[in-house]
């Protein structure tokens, strides 16, 4: 059975290390001893390293198609969801201080060892989204998808390859069917705004999205705007959160 939240969570899994982000798992069980699997990268990886025509595998596929920058393994442990979350609630959290002294930002640093999840009571916890965890992760990956189709560069042929390494990585067919169609069919931006119930889901779509691509280019730069424009999202709060996630990504 097709799992977005699962899925979520294994493209944005501990890549370096190979070990899987289910935030289910008991943190005091030492990472190589949990649940064997690990992320879609080591799968795949794995497999690629066995397979030398296949160089790059999905880590020069989908891995830079739905994470268009690095993230420290400690920090995606957690899980995508929690990520995607937790980092949303900073960056809100801060925009909300900065309203109340007159716009500006707070003069603090932020970076990977200072994130954590958001609280349990929170909008912004996986588990308080109004839909669902698993509709709501279903969005927050059309949204990286189409954040990362933006640019136009995945073509035909580049999908074809996608999807080659996707089966000789082992990921489910419906997985596989589900990505085939997102990849394929035009970006629909109202179907991701509708997505968001609610203004914390609105930021962490924007968040999720800015995740998934460096917005180095104008036709990127251009979607993200759309995108906050259509989300009703204030340019102070779209600033906070590209301040964020750019605080936490290694390029």
């Amino acid at each position: 059975m097709f799992d977005p939240k699962q899925l979520l969570d294994q493209f944005l899994g501990d890549q370096a290390n190979g070990n899987p982000s289910r935030s289910d798992q008991p943190a005091n069980i030492p990472w190589d001893n949990r649940r064997s699997g690990g992320s879609i990268m080591n799968r795949v990886g794995s497999f690629t390293r066995e397979n030398p025509m296949l160089t790059g595998g999905v880590a020069g596929g989908l891995a830079g198609l739905l994470l268009g920058r690095g993230f420290g393994g400690d920090l995606l442990k957690y899980g995508g969801m929690t990520v995607i979350g937790g980092l949303a609630y900073k960056a809100y959290r801060d925009y909300q201080e900065s309203q109340q002294h007159g716009g500006q930002s707070p003069a603090t640093t932020y970076g990977p060892a200072d994130f954590a999840p958001p609280p349990a009571d929170s909008p912004f916890a996986p588990a308080n989204a109004p839909q669902g965890q698993m509709q709501f992760a279903e969005v927050l990956i059309v949204a990286m998808i189409a954040a990362a189709k933006a640019d136009g560069h995945i073509d035909a042929e580049e999908r074809g390859r996608i999807y080659q390494r996707l089966e000789e990585g082992g990921l489910p067919q419906e997985e596989i069917a589900f990505l085939h169609r997102e990849l394929t069919e035009p970006v629909d931006m109202e179907r991701i705004v509708a997505g968001a119930r609610n203004k914390e889901e609105a930021v962490e779509i924007y968040a999720a999205s800015l995740m998934a691509i460096r917005a180095d280019t104008p036709q990127e730069r251009d979607y993200l705007a759309a995108l906050a424009r259509r989300l009703t999202l204030e340019p102070g709060l779209v600033q906070s959160i590209e301040n964020t996630v750019e605080a936490v990504a290694v390029r």
